[in-house]
């Protein structure tokens, strides 16, 4: 091979090269997309563009309460905090038609000692106050399963609908 085509080559190959490098390193490189960092967690990116659930979601101490006051309010093994947990997750899942999950989550529930009878009457009384569920509102549905798991015979409405079911001081006059 001629001296020229070698010297051709050779600078060929290292622009090849430091190309390659070059493109690794700005793969590796913090905030750039890709598998690098995505492993790596440093993409800002993405936490920019989904909302914050905590600011949604109640606090640790806030459920603990909440389950302290349902285990009080409710006699027998359906207050327990798994039971109520799984109980509202089954009758829910339920609601919405994914039967497979709400199997799953039943096994779990019977596994726990919880009271099956609970989640069929609560189911019966959410299909029965139905009326009261916005199908686009996941909160309204929520509240309704909570009501229904509290007091499946008699449930409280939700509280929108109890203010507006409430009589007014000049109709009772």
């Amino acid at each position: 091979m001629p001296l020229k085509t070698r010297t051709n080559l050779k600078s060929v190959l290292r622009i090849t090269v430091g190309l390659c490098a070059a493109i690794w390193l700005a793969a590796a490189a913090p905030g750039a997309t890709g598998t690098a960092s995505a492993q790596s967690g440093s993409d800002t990116k993405g936490a920019e563009k989904t909302p914050a659930p905590a600011a949604t979601a109640p606090a640790p101490a806030q459920k603990v309460e909440e389950y302290a006051e349902i285990q009080k309010s409710m006699n027998g093994p359906a207050g327990n905090p798994e039971c109520v947990w799984l109980g509202r997750r089954v009758v829910s899942l339920l609601w919405r038609d994914d039967i497979e999950t709400a199997f799953r989550h039943l096994d779990l529930y019977d596994r726990f000692g919880c009271p099956s009878g609970h989640i069929q009457a609560s189911f019966r009384c959410l299909i029965l106050h139905s009326n009261s569920v916005d199908p686009k509102s996941p909160d309204s549905l929520n509240g309704r399963v909570n009501a229904c798991w509290m007091n499946p015979p008699d449930p409280a409405p939700p509280p929108a609908q109890a203010a507006a079911a409430a009589p007014s001081p000049e109709s009772k006059k």
